[in-house]
Formats: structure tokens, sequence, C-alpha cells
């Protein structure tokens, strides 16, 4: 009987230590602070990956930039530190230049825009990011990058008194950039930011509505600029290596159910920063409304000094007319209506 128990003891270690070791722990790194919607969205990812995987993918979520912001993140997975990160565009830009094309400041003008060029050009941008060892899982857009400013804002000559936060990296093109026009970039990490605002380092942040209400940025930055500068594209990515260690009989559930996050995200994405707004109104946010003069002249400044520094540069020549000539076909068929 002993020798029985015995035997049956070490066939439970033995069945236990298997499915631990076939258990696989993707950390996912993330700048979305915990409690914001898209933690939750990712939340429910997560739970919907294990439960997929019959238990066996346990995804570890590290929220509000514990683990570095986009640059820290992206190398990291290079590293296999972390598996997974949602990623602004600033991250995917610095893996594939390409997708900054639809990031290029006053290039698209709205959601329906975005969502055209990209349905014709994602495939194109999901090779070229597993060519350099990243699996797309979903888009997942933050919104429309905006000016918030220590002081009112409504012309280009009136943000050349602020001092405007960049996103520091090896890359120093938009720094140049944005000196060239005249312009006074401090570059910092997004993690930074509040610190910036506080210590007056800086006075100005290009971000979303939803991303100032939610790290409470606009508490020094108290004035919104109301102008789309350039959509701030996200996605949820995942190191090829990682994904190619799950099950190939699994996978088509997970992809759904990141597809299905992303969705959501997308979905929530215009309320929530028009909501985000109306919040910041109420505890004192003042919305400078740019009139279309001054977004003309927006447009044809940054067309004169921006473009011809960064065209080449941080964005592929040919990328950038793929996006203008989709564009531009958008607009024909809706003028056509």
């Amino acid at each position: 009987m002993h020798v029985l128990k015995a035997v049956l003891l070490a066939a439970t270690v033995l069945a236990a230590t298997a499915v631990s070791a076939s258990a696989q722990t993707i950390k996912f790194g993330t700048l979305a602070p915990e409690g914001s919607p898209w933690y939750q969205i990712a939340r429910d990812m997560a739970a919907a990956w294990k439960s997929a995987s019959g238990g066996k993918i346990d995804v570890r979520i590290y929220p509000g930039g514990v683990v570095g912001d986009d640059p820290d993140m992206v190398r990291k997975i290079r590293i296999g530190q972390l598996q997974m990160a949602g990623l602004t565009g600033e991250g995917l830009r610095s893996i594939v230049p390409e997708i900054n094309a639809l990031q290029m400041p006053m290039l698209l003008a709205n959601d329906a825009e975005l969502d055209y060029v990209r349905g014709k050009l994602g495939p194109e941008f999901e090779s070229l990011l597993e060519a350099k060892g990243f699996k797309l899982l979903t888009w997942a857009d933050v919104g429309w990058v905006q000016f918030f400013t220590a002081h009112p804002v409504i012309k280009p000559d009136d943000l050349e008194n602020e001092k405007l936060w960049t996103w520091t990296g090896e890359d120093t093109t938009y720094l140049e950039a944005w000196k060239a026009a005249g312009y006074q970039p401090v570059p910092l990490p997004a993690t930074d930011i509040y610190t910036g605002l506080q210590s007056g380092l800086i006075t100005a942040v290009m971000t979303t509505p939803l991303a100032a209400l939610s790290f409470q940025w606009y508490g020094k930055a108290d004035h919104l600029t109301d102008l789309n500068w350039a959509p701030f594209v996200g996605a949820v990515v995942i190191s090829t290596k990682a994904w190619n260690q799950i099950p190939e009989n699994v996978r088509p559930a997970l992809l759904e159910a990141a597809k299905s996050a992303g969705e959501k995200i997308q979905g929530l994405e215009v309320k929530l920063n028009a909501d985000a707004v109306a919040a910041m109104e109420k505890r004192g946010l003042v919305v400078e409304h740019v009139p279309a003069g001054a977004a003309a002249e927006w447009e044809a400044r940054t067309r004169a000094t921006a473009y011809p520094r960064l065209t080449g540069t941080v964005v592929p020549a040919e990328m950038l007319a793929k996006v203008e000539k989709l564009r531009d076909e958008y607009r024909m068929q809706q003028a056509a209506k």
C-alpha cells in the first residue's frame, strides 16, 4: 500500500511538472494606466487567452509604463524580457518606419480617412512587422493628437512660446524638424511628462484628450488646441518567437480575442475622447477653437517645414506617396457622393 501511494504521488508530481512546463507566461507591457478603459479591455483579452488555451497561457499585464515607454518596450521584446506590448505609433514606427506615414501631421483629417487608407495598406504593414520579428494582433488606436498647452495656442506662431514635449530616442529627426520650424522641443520619456509639466521643463504636450485626462497632464497644460494634428495609431503586438511557441491550433482563437479587444477600443475611442474633453472642461480646461484660416496656416507651415525633413528619413517617401494617393482617392469618392 505504501509503495502504491508513493507511485501515485510521484505520478501526480510528474504530471503537475509537465503541466507547468507546458504553460506559457506572456508578459504584456502597456502605457495604459491601471483602471483605464484600455487596461480593462487588456484584462478581458488576457482572460480570453487563458480560457481559449485551457489555462496554459498566462498573460501578465504591466500597466502604466512600469516597464518603460514605447522604445523601452520594443527593446525589451527584442531581448525577451517582454513578449507582448500595446504600442502607440511611436513604438510601431521604431520597428517599421512605413507606419509613420499614417501619422504625418495634417495629412489625414478624420477616422474615416484613416480607416480607408489603413484598410488598403494593413496587410503590407503586417508583413513588414513580421519581417522584423513582431506579429500584429490588432490595431488599437489612441485617438487624435492635439496640443495641450499652458497658454492659449490657436495659430502656429503661438506654439513658438511653449516648451513642447517630444519623444526621447536615438532618432533626433523629429527634434531637429521642430527646431527648424522655430519651436522649442524638449525630449523626454513619456513616463516623465507629468513631472516635466510640474517643474516647468515642458509647457506643452501633443497627446489625445483621453491620455491627458488619464495621466492628469491637463492640470498644468490646461489649454486644448482644437485641431486634429495627426492620428495617434496604436496596436497590440507580440514577438513572433512567442507567437510561434503557441500551439498552432490555439492561435486562431487567440487572434480572434485580440481582434475583438481592438474593435472594442476602436469603438470606444471617439466617445471616450469626447467624454474626456467634457470632463476636463468641468475641471478648468479651456478649449481654444481653431478657425479655418488658422487651420490652413498650420497645414501650410507643416508642409513647408516638416515634410522636407521627415520624408525619406523617418518615413519612406514611397509609403507617404501611397497614403496620400489613397487619401485623395477616398476624398474623391466622398465628393462624388
